[in-house]
């Protein structure tokens, strides 16, 4: 095992989050119009922002990644995604005001002049409550869909377009090239690959199933294979077992989760529900207790912003790359 060999690759990664001078937003950029392909359409935006305003923890340290700090109004959040003391990007949230602790608003924005929006669908955008990209288009304000969330029609909400991980490294170079910190951005993701690539190539000989829980008791709440958590689960070394659902974030039967018998379920810890709760509930819900990882309690906690599309997913593939293969060594995966 090469486990220095990823440590140092981890640590180069974060280095570069963590205020390394990399490169500067372009500052005569302005005024010049920028064209993206966004959810798959063609997208220009006729000025670099100034004023942007973001929606959850993962779009928001796309930012900070990228130090883009200064060209932010303000982020929503929640505050049950985790410690954010510790982080790579700590001085980012140190700087940028948190606008609200619950889902983003067209209050919020305008409270804070934004002039641009960067959220997704559910992660912000949402037609239930009328904020969508849209609406804020019919105030003068543009808005970037988070490529994670980008709807792929199959059905009216079902969502992703793209492996998680091209989600991502779309996301960082479409942002640098509209803030002029497309070194920075290509500096990122070669050390993502790096680190994913170095952790692939450790993984056991046989892959351990692995089943993502999320939340819910009577149908559970987990990943498809376009969010997040399929590549943070192959890329380590393991086989996501609703890797043939076509959708994001979806919800299905326990009678599915049986069925397939993972080997390790990863719990998602976030909000009221927290991760000893999630753990005490699938090792004492009865229809799981001959499932494998409940027997053998092979349980693995990731954080939210882990399995969201975020900078941090390279080094959740990193840990539970770790993991997986002490599960392959034990012999316990099926």
């Amino acid at each position: 095992m090469r486990k220095p060999v990823v440590a140092a690759l981890l640590m180069s990664v974060l280095a570069t989050g963590c205020g390394a001078t990399v490169e500067k937003p372009s500052e005569n950029a302005s005024s010049t119009a920028v064209t993206l392909t966004n959810c798959g359409q063609r997208v220009t935006y006729d000025r670099v922002p100034e004023r942007v305003v973001t929606n959850d923890v993962g779009i928001t340290e796309l930012m900070f990644a990228l130090g883009l700090e200064d060209r932010m109004a303000g982020f929503a959040m929640p505050d049950d995604k985790g410690d954010l003391s510790g982080v790579p990007w700590k001085d980012g949230y140190d700087k940028v005001k948190w606008l609200s602790k619950q889902q983003l608003t067209k209050e919020n924005v305008l409270d804070a002049r934004g002039d641009w929006v960067f959220a997704g669908w559910n992660y912000g955008f949402r037609d239930d409550n009328g904020f969508t990209p849209d609406t804020l288009k019919k105030l003068g304000i543009p808005s970037y869909i988070l490529t994670e969330s980008c709807r792929n029609g199959r059905t009216k909400t079902s969502r992703g377009i793209m492996p998680p991980l091209d989600a991502l490294y779309t996301d960082l170079t479409n942002l640098g090239k509209l803030f002029g910190v497309e070194q920075r951005a290509a500096t990122l993701i070669a050390g993502f690959r790096k680190q994913v690539a170095a952790v692939r190539a450790e993984a056991p000989a046989k892959s351990p199933k692995v089943f993502l829980y999320d939340s819910g008791t009577d149908s559970p709440f987990t990943s498809g294979r376009y969010a997040a958590p399929e590549e943070v689960i192959s890329k380590a070394g393991g086989v996501n077992i609703m890797n043939d659902l076509d959708d994001s974030w979806t919800t299905v039967g326990w009678e599915t989760v049986v069925e397939r018998d993972p080997d390790v379920i990863v719990i998602c810890d976030y909000g009221d529900v927290g991760a000893d709760q999630k753990r005490k509930f699938l090792l004492s819900y009865g229809p799981l207790k001959n499932v494998s990882a409940v027997k053998h309690k092979q349980i693995f906690v990731l954080d939210y912003v882990d399995l969201v599309e975020s900078p941090r997913n390279p080094s959740a593939i990193a840990r539970l790359g770790a993991y997986l293969r002490t599960v392959a060594d034990s012999g316990s995966a099926s």
